[in-house]
């Protein structure tokens, strides 16, 4: 029997979401669904949950949860990764609220800054702890990696590991749906290409019957910024670089040193940027679950529809060696892009068959928006180093090179941040003693 293994299963509607998809996929009946979380009573809630997915849908899977991680993990053909190392509390609250004590503020903190830094650090231990055991008990398994910080997770697996891995997003999938749906233009018939780096990939063309529309995007946003709305980061970053990023407004405010400046409050209005966006949706995530939590663990008639969430579409493309595209979070190995870092994780176009997930030479980025990347590129490989080397004046030079931290705080004030997160988060970062702090 085949098997799907879910690290994090205790996410329970990202759990339905996937291996739901996976039940609607012919090519996936059959197949064992291994359960895993380190929470129980989440774990047992998701195996509730896809047991009666199951029998409404009528798929015949084999939905298992396990509490040896091992065992859990033991014959896997595809392992999907959807963990969140120290959970919203306490983790997500240090992350947030210490940096705010010293002025700095963030949106999401969870793919660069000083957030996403201490995310990474947090996690990158966990994934090697999964990786000793998948090269043991499954080493021929599909690694597929939804946790974010994504370019950090999937560079360290890919760079320490021996484990096949690709790291998975939905931004690109719904860049140019969401953008043409904002400024009332159908998407009939568009093409695009878009590559660069997870949550900051570029929309480098789009045409309709051989017509760039570019510039009627661009009229349209110029239009749309006279007025407040949701996505107007985005829009400022294409009308000064040129061309439109796949992630939110509220994630590039961050990755930037243009927006977020105690020095210039007002850009937070002007810009409309929810500041602490992420605790918030933290809580509201938290309180809508509890009111929906009996409806979705035990509801007979639980219903699914197949969402855009790649996983089952690359299981499938193995499975049947009929060929998928979708844009991957893999090594920039040969230089895919070739004005990228060779050690970095690129998002570009892979063609998914029975020979798995091979990458497409994408070749030069614009310059402007090469650079853009190499901001955050710097940050994420001096992140991995950091929690290879459990030295702190790593981390501390990964703070120094982002570019909102920087932006905002002294050396001296960036390396005292760093101290305080480090002994916030205490167990958390077990690799970075006091004997490595810079003196």
């Amino acid at each position: 029997m085949s098997k799907i293994t879910f690290l994090g299963a205790g996410s329970t509607i990202f759990a339905k979401n996937v291996l739901g998809d996976c039940m609607l996929t012919p090519s996936i009946q059959g197949f064992e669904f291994a359960l895993y979380d380190i929470d129980y009573k989440r774990l047992k809630e998701s195996e509730s949950m896809l047991q009666n997915l199951k029998e409404s849908l009528g798929s015949d899977v084999k939905v298992k949860a396990y509490t040896d991680r091992k065992e859990a993990l033991k014959g896997a053909s595809y392992v999907v990764n959807a963990i969140q190392v120290g959970g919203y509390k306490p983790s997500t609250v240090i992350d947030f609220d210490i940096p705010k004590k010293y002025g700095l503020r963030q949106t999401i903190a969870d793919t660069v800054g000083i957030g996403g830094i201490f995310r990474s650090l947090r996690t990158i231990p966990v994934m090697l702890d999964f990786a000793k055991d998948i090269e043991e008990v499954c080493p021929d398994a599909l690694f597929l990696n939804y946790t974010n910080p994504m370019s950090t997770l999937t560079g360290a697996m890919l760079r320490y590991t021996n484990v096949k891995t690709v790291g998975l997003c939905h931004s690109v999938q719904v860049a140019v749906p969401e953008l043409f749906e904002a400024l009332n233009m159908s998407d009939d018939g568009v093409k695009w290409k878009i590559s660069g780096i997870n949550h900051m990939a570029w929309l480098l063309e789009v045409s309709k019957d051989g017509k760039d529309l570019y510039p009627e995007i661009k009229r349209r946003a110029r239009e749309k910024q006279q007025e407040k709305h949701s996505d107007m980061v985005r829009f400022e970053l294409m009308d000064k670089f040129g061309y439109y990023v796949t992630e939110s407004s509220e994630h590039n405010a961050e990755y930037h040193p243009y927006f977020i400046k105690s020095q210039y409050p007002e850009l937070i209005d002007r810009f409309n940027i929810p500041l602490d966006e992420y605790p918030r949706r933290c809580v509201e995530q938290i309180e809508n679950w509890e009111k929906m939590r009996d409806e979705v663990v035990h509801s007979k008639n639980l219903s699914h529809e197949r969402s855009h969430e790649y996983a089952s579409y690359i299981i499938d493309a193995i499975e049947t060696d009929k060929p998928f595209r979708l844009h991957g979070n893999v090594l920039n190995t040969g230089g895919l892009i070739s004005n990228l870092p060779e050690k970095a994780v690129v998002e570009v176009p892979c063609l998914v068959d029975r020979n798995g997930v091979t990458p497409c030479h994408v070749g030069e980025l614009p310059e402007q928006l090469a650079a853009l990347n190499r901001t955050n590129i710097n940050t994420q490989l001096m992140t991995i180093q950091a929690a290879m080397s459990g030295k702190r004046e790593h981390i501390y030079q990964a703070a120094m090179l982002d570019p909102h931290t920087s932006s905002e705080l002294s050396m001296d004030d960036i390396v005292s941040l760093c101290d305080d997160l480090i002994e916030a988060h205490g167990p958390w970062l077990p690799n970075f003693k006091s004997e490595n702090m810079l003196v």
